[in-house]
């Protein structure tokens, strides 16, 4: 592998304690393509990268999803290593992930953090968060990834083709996961070390804002990879619901008081929620006759590459 190949990104956003010797060390090693795309830093960061030998580019707008989509656009690289500039992760990892996407056997990889991480790397309720994330996440994609959330990650240039990011905040590395499994894309995972926070530097993720807008994410962007779960999850909770005012109003009339208002309501919610299940059936089959018919194209596609 050539190393000028292989771009290194770092979104940032007032990372000036750490920054400068993250491109340092990734410099020694002997990359030389370094892109810092910054979401407009108040502190030393955009000058400590720059004198660091980094390429600076100002985001256009705000959220490390909106950053992460903005440079994916620029790097023409062949392969792109995406790191967090707060100096929790270990430059000198990065063979780890190199390794599978050089050699054809991923697309994507990805560095689990839990495989090894200090003792206060994560918070207690960050660390339970992320493991409901990623059962979460296994239940609806069917794929049984431990560190969805890790922002150490390696891709070839064909998978950075094909990512279609939406999300502006946190929940890019999910809409990552997410777009790699919908598009089929191989991906892998490798263990990683997970350092704690510098001291004095303070983290911009919100456990229980952000760990909301991840699962939404998560949830939301199951309507076209897997609308069983999605659909199946509405018609469970409309039926249960329908079905504990059916009791209610059927005790009340064993006892001689009659609610039609209520009795319309418990009709009304457990139809819809039926109606939810057929849904899920249908849009399943839908999906599931796309996704061979884009299997199919991308393997004529391949095809006729090799030609």
């Amino acid at each position: 592998m050539n190393k000028e190949d292989v771009c290194i990104l770092i979104p940032t956003l007032n990372e000036g304690k750490t920054v400068e010797g993250l491109v340092r060390e990734f410099k020694s090693m002997g990359y030389s393509n370094i892109l810092i795309i910054d979401g407009r830093s108040t502190d030393n960061t955009v000058r400590s990268a720059q004198s660091a030998g980094a390429k600076v580019i100002i985001q256009s707008g705000t959220g490390k999803g909106q950053a992460v989509s903005q440079a994916f656009k620029l790097i023409k690289s062949k392969y792109v290593v995406m790191i967090d500039g707060d100096g929790t992760y270990i430059p000198g990892e990065i063979d780890k992930l190199l390794e599978p996407v050089t050699t054809g056997i991923a697309d994507h990889v990805i560095g689990n953090r839990f495989a090894n991480y200090q003792r206060d790397a994560f918070t207690r309720l960050n660390l339970i968060g992320n493991r409901i994330l990623n059962k979460i996440f296994r239940f609806a994609y069917g794929v049984g990834l431990e560190d969805i959330l890790s922002g150490y990650r390696a891709f070839n240039n064909d998978a950075i083709k094909q990512i279609d990011l939406n999300r502006t905040g946190f929940e890019v590395e999910t809409e990552i996961t997410v777009e790699c499994v919908k598009k089929d894309l191989k991906i892998v995972e490798v263990p990683i070390t997970y350092l704690a926070r510098a001291s004095g530097t303070a983290t911009k993720l919100q456990p229980l804002r952000d760990g909301f807008r991840i699962a939404s994410t998560i949830y939301l962007l199951a309507r076209t990879h897997n609308p069983l779960f999605y659909f199946n999850l509405i018609g469970v909770l409309l039926t249960v619901s329908g079905v504990f005012i059916g009791v209610y109003v059927v005790n009340d009339w064993l006892k001689g008081i009659t609610r039609i208002p209520m009795t319309i309501l418990a009709t009304l919610l457990i139809v819809i929620g039926i109606q939810m299940f057929i849904f899920a059936i249908l849009s399943d089959l839908i999906v599931s006759v796309h996704k061979e018919n884009m299997r199919m194209m991308r393997k004529i596609v391949k095809e006729r590459e090799e030609l």
